[in-house]
This record gives structure tokens, C-alpha cells and sequence, in this order.
């Protein structure tokens, strides 16, 4: 009888058997090129610096000595790289590509960026990012959370409203299957924002990773002596990161510094990630009513905060 980890060891393994196919690492040469993935991964190595110790190639790419003096033999024998003494340690050995090895590396990064786009290019918009957003997690999981790229939380420029009705639209009827009516709510509260907003009590974020937006939310004046937080939206490929957070603090700061007294929000209960949140941030939830919009039967909550 199987066990439960015995079911996920078989996953993983069918997943690897169809990501080795898709990309097509079991092919004689990858990309249609003499070159093994190992072959490829040293040369891409390599074209990242001028020149390469050994012993710090070696432990970039975790190889077998002997493995890599082979490869690294035939890349002399036809052109491709070429070793040399260290100047600063005549004891130790650099390796740099040569003129032809520099063009076999745009070559390759050419062909592995066309086969890639490809891919890409037979899902949608949102299946691509379904599909990058899997697999930050994979690396979060395997490799620790990236915590060290930078996000950037920005007011929004051209362009940046509409991108919040799409995402919410988008985003929402993918995870919750609510249907357009939300995304007209989220049109209707962010054509009301844009036409009569007061820049002294009312402000908009822009969240960005990498220089991609993966976030947003609004603060507008509900009462002269309370703010409404709306519109929270974080994107999966930035989930874990502290995104949400980021921007729930922006936006409860500008209130404070506008002269607001309290800070309120309306949410679903279904959307447990953001209030989680919106509870780390010191909002208690005041009240909770059933409600049918959407497409579903949803339970609408009340959250505030005294600033």
C-alpha cells in the first residue's frame, strides 16, 4: 500500500519526465546544436566573466573533476575555450571562451529564448503567469523565498488603472470564479477615484517586481474622519513576498498623515490571504453580513482601524 510520500515521490518524478520532454533534454543535442545540457551550461558559465578559475567553475556548476577537465579538453580541440595559467597565481588555471566560443554562447541564449517564447506563445496571458507564478514557488520551496529582489511601491502612472480593473477581473474570476460583475464594481470605484479624487486625502500604490506590477491598492475618503482601504490585489508570481503588507502599511500611513481618525475595509471571507494581512496590520473585523453578488453566495465583512 502506498503512503502519502510514496504519491508525491511519483508526482515529482512524472513532473520531471514531462518538463525533460517539453524542453527536450533527452534530445541527441540541445537546441538542435553538437552540444550536451551539460556542455551548454558550462559555456553559459563561462560567458559570464571574462575569465573563470577551474576550481570556481567547478563549484558553480557541481561537477565531477575529471567530468569537467573532459568537456572543457574538447572545447579546446575545437576552438571553443581556451585555459591559461593565472596571472595573479601561476599555480591555479583560468579558463575564458574564445571569439568563436562567445558566438556559440549568444547562439545558444538566442535559440533557448526562442523555444522558450514558443512555449509561452500557445498559452494565454494569464496561463503564462499561472505557469511563472508555479514556478516561483518551486524555487521559493527549494531554494528559500526571494527575498532579496527589490519591490518597488510607486503612485501609478498611465496606464496603471486600467491594469488594476484587468488584474482583478482576471485574477479573481481564475481563483474564486466570480463573474464580470465584480469587475465592473472594480471599474466603477476605479473611474470614481480617478474622476474626483482629492490628492490631499486620497492616493493610489503601484507595487512592482523586477519592473512588472504584481500589486496594488487604494485609499479614498469614505467619511471626513475615515479612510477606506480598497482594492488590495497582490499577483501569485509575488505572493509570500511581503507585497500585500507593503502596501496595506503605505496606505495606513498616508491616512494617518492625511488626518484621518479610522480606517475601514470591506472584504469577503472566502479571501483569507488578505486578511491575514489586514489582521497583522491591527484591523478587527466589526461585522459580517451574507450577501449574493458575483455569481456566488459570499459572507461581505467589515474591518477597521484606529489610527
Amino acid at each position: 500500500m502506498s503512503t502519502a510520500i510514496d504519491d508525491r515521490v511519483s508526482a515529482v518524478r512524472a513532473f520531471n519526465r514531462l518538463y525533460t520532454n517539453v524542453i527536450g533534454l533527452l534530445r541527441d543535442g540541445l537546441l538542435r546544436t553538437p552540444y550536451s545540457l551539460t556542455e551548454a551550461r558550462v559555456i553559459f558559465e563561462l560567458g559570464r566573466r571574462d575569465a573563470t578559475e577551474l576550481r570556481d567553475l567547478r563549484a558553480a556548476l557541481d561537477l565531477d573533476a575529471g567530468y569537467l577537465t573532459r568537456i572543457l579538453a574538447r572545447f579546446e580541440s575545437a576552438g571553443v575555450a581556451k585555459r591559461e595559467r593565472s596571472r595573479a597565481d601561476g599555480r591555479r588555471q583560468v579558463i575564458r571562451l574564445s571569439a568563436k566560443g562567445r558566438r556559440v554562447r549568444t547562439m545558444l541564449d538566442e535559440r533557448s529564448a526562442m523555444e522558450v517564447r514558443e512555449l509561452l506563445s500557445e498559452h494565454t496571458e494569464e496561463d503564462q503567469r499561472r505557469l511563472v507564478g508555479a514556478m516561483a514557488a518551486i524555487t521559493d520551496l527549494l531554494e528559500g523565498p526571494r527575498g532579496s529582489e527589490p519591490v518597488v511601491v510607486r503612485p501609478p502612472r498611465a496606464g496603471d488603472l486600467g491594469w488594476i480593473v484587468e488584474r482583478h477581473g482576471a485574477i479573481y474570476a481564475r481563483e474564486y470564479g466570480w463573474d464580470a460583475g465584480f469587475e465592473a464594481l472594480v471599474a466603477r470605484v476605479v473611474a470614481d477615484y480617478a474622476e474626483t479624487r482629492d490628492p490631499r486625502r486620497e492616493a493610489a500604490w503601484i507595487a512592482e517586481l523586477d519592473g512588472q506590477r504584481v500589486g496594488c491598492v487604494l485609499c479614498t475618503e469614505r467619511e471626513p474622519d475615515v479612510a477606506q482601504l480598497r482594492l488590495l490585489l497582490v499577483d501569485p508570481v509575488a505572493r509570500g513576498m511581503g507585497v500585500g503588507t507593503r502596501l496595506v502599511d503605505e496606505c495606513i500611513g498616508f491616512a494617518r498623515e492625511a488626518g484621518y481618525r479610522r480606517m475601514m475595509l470591506w472584504t469577503n471571507d472566502v479571501l483569507r490571504d488578505a486578511r491575514r494581512v489586514y489582521e497583522r496590520a491591527g484591523f478587527e473585523l466589526t461585522g459580517a453580513e451574507p450577501h449574493h453578488s458575483f455569481g456566488h453566495d459570499l459572507v461581505g465583512q467589515d474591518w477597521w482601524l484606529t489610527l
